[in-house]
């Protein structure tokens, strides 16, 4: 009761309360000590922004491309908000941001070339979630950490839950009858050569750039060996109204179909007749009477073969390289157009302009990436071929037979038509692989090994096809990369690899995607 009578009283109830709830203890030196904390932090950031540069307030000093604007915080800052995109375009964008050439849908199809994302996302990164500032004069604001990466791409690291190489993962390309083995014993035999891999150098030529290779070229590799002066095509019937048959040089020039003018410049002596047959010696890559022979067998047996007739290989091509189907075919056109400029006549040389200017047109929409391509452009099946008799068709396969040998010995023949070769696999798309960066610690089989060379160099039985054809494309995956490649060795980040960032020395390139 004590207790309660010295805390006083309240209101008619007389209830207990304390004397310090109706008058305060004064508290004036909160006052004091909030005042002279502010004047405390107003003189370190005067300090700060005076001697140091803003080195205690900010979260670090700028890259050296951005130290200019240390001092300026609100050439990248806004209040209140993130660095808005905006401000880095400020700088960035050499002709205003209405291009938007370094936006991240920019990024994405400039690395990619996948249109089907070409309009921007609103959950998209702005610039500085990708490219982080305050790391230092040495800090290279390209140098994204893996968890601005590993935000949008479930993938723990390069060592855990990465995927494998799509390269390696995708089906076989067998367009090519072709041993690796057989031809590095054929080099080293000719060049008398005991170096394997100098063997395998002698096709695969690397880039000035140590990244990636030369596209294989017969003239450059090949022709040293194959297409010798002693090869020629078997004799073949000739083309008569009553049965088929292969086009004599004659014929050709007196049809005068577009494409033939080579028939009048070719050595005649190449061709020999010996009474209803004819024959053709020495045979040429890309000979163009086998070519012309062959799309005349391919009339009979597909009629309604499209743009596919101006194709000099078959148009089975993946969905990515659709487009060097038109762009092969437009070629065509245009060398046909090339034979009329011979031609005096005043209305040939009319039809001719309209002719190139059409091709123009269509060369200009094929640059378009929006272009929807159709594919029944190029149909070359025999599910399109004409009810023809079994007896006649087997009697065009026969002659397309004997009238590709030559070719057979490299390439595959289906349906009159020799099978596409991709010259140049371009195996990583999404990625960029350096050699010049790796040839000092592995050599080039210690890595390329799913066709074990070394080992079938020293059989003396023939090699199996399965186990080395020119479908493998002996590249290595991704357990020959990790052993080296982890925390403890060699770096293992997303951009070791992965580089996301548009070429400004390619910048011709990066605006077509704005045109």
């Amino acid at each position: 009761m004590s207790k309660i009578r010295d805390k006083g009283s309240y209101g008619d109830a007389r209830l207990p309360v304390s004397q310090k709830y109706l008058i305060p203890i004064r508290r004036g030196w909160m006052l004091w000590i909030g005042l002279a904390a502010g004047l405390a932090a107003a003189l370190l950031a005067v300090l700060d922004f005076s001697v140091h540069d803003a080195g205690f307030l900010s979260n670090g000093p700028l890259s050296s491309s951005h130290a200019s604007l240390e001092s300026d915080c609100a050439a990248c800052h806004t209040a209140f908000s993130a660095t808005p995109d905006q401000n880095c375009a400020d700088c960035h964008e050499a002709y205003g941001d209405e291009l938007g050439a370094y936006s991240f849908a920019t990024h994405y199809l400039y690395r990619t070339g996948d249109f089907q994302r070409v309009i921007p996302s609103e959950h998209e990164l702005p610039c500085a979630a990708c490219h982080p500032e305050h790391n230092g004069r040495q800090g290279a604001i390209t140098e994204t950490p893996d968890d601005r990466c590993l935000t949008c791409h479930d993938i723990s690291s390069f060592n855990r839950a990465h995927p494998t190489f799509a390269a390696v993962a995708e089906p076989d390309d067998a367009s090519l009858s072709f041993a690796h083995t057989h031809h590095v014993r054929e080099v080293m035999k000719r060049e008398s050569w005991e170096d394997l891999e100098k063997a395998c150098l002698f096709c695969h030529n690397p880039e000035q750039d140590g990244k990636t290779f030369q596209a294989i070229d017969f003239d450059r590799h090949c022709d040293a060996c194959h297409l010798t002066a002693s090869v020629s095509v078997p004799r073949l019937p000739v083309d008569r109204p009553d049965a088929p048959g292969a086009l004599t040089l004659e014929e050709i020039q007196k049809r005068r179909e577009p494409g033939s003018l080579w028939s009048f410049y070719v050595n005649p002596n190449e061709f020999r007749k010996v009474g209803s047959r004819v024959s053709k010696a020495p045979v040429h890559h890309r000979d163009p009477w086998v070519m012309e022979n062959l799309r005349h067998f391919r009339k009979i047996l597909f009629p309604d073969a499209g743009l596919a007739d101006l194709l000099g290989a078959s148009p089975d091509a993946p969905p990515r390289r659709q487009r060097a189907l038109y762009r092969e075919a437009i070629q065509t056109l245009r060398g046909y157009a090339l034979e009329l400029r011979a031609r005096p006549e005043p209305e040939i040389q009319k039809d001719l302009q309209r002719i190139e200017e059409a091709l123009a047109n269509l060369e200009q929409g094929l640059e378009d990436p929006f272009l929807a391509l159709d594919e029944t452009e190029f149909p070359l099946s025999l599910q399109d071929a004409p009810e023809l008799p079994p007896d006649q068709v087997e009697a065009i396969e026969a002659l397309v037979a004997d009238l590709t040998e030559p070719c057979r010995t490299c390439h595959v023949v289906e349906n009159a038509t020799i099978a596409r070769v991709q010259a140049n696999q371009g195996a990583f798309h999404a990625a960029e692989f350096n050699h010049r960066a790796h040839i000092l610690q592995r050599r080039c089989l210690d890595c390329h090994n799913r066709i074990p060379i070394r080992e079938l160099l020293a059989e003396t039985e023939p090699i199996p096809a399965a186990v080395d054809h020119a479908g493998i494309q002996n590249l290595p995956d991704i357990e020959t990369c990790q052993p080296c490649h982890n925390p403890e060795q060699s770096a293992n980040r997303c951009i070791t690899c992965h580089q996301f960032h548009p070429d400004r020395s390619k910048r011709a390139k990066l605006l077509l995607y704005h045109d």
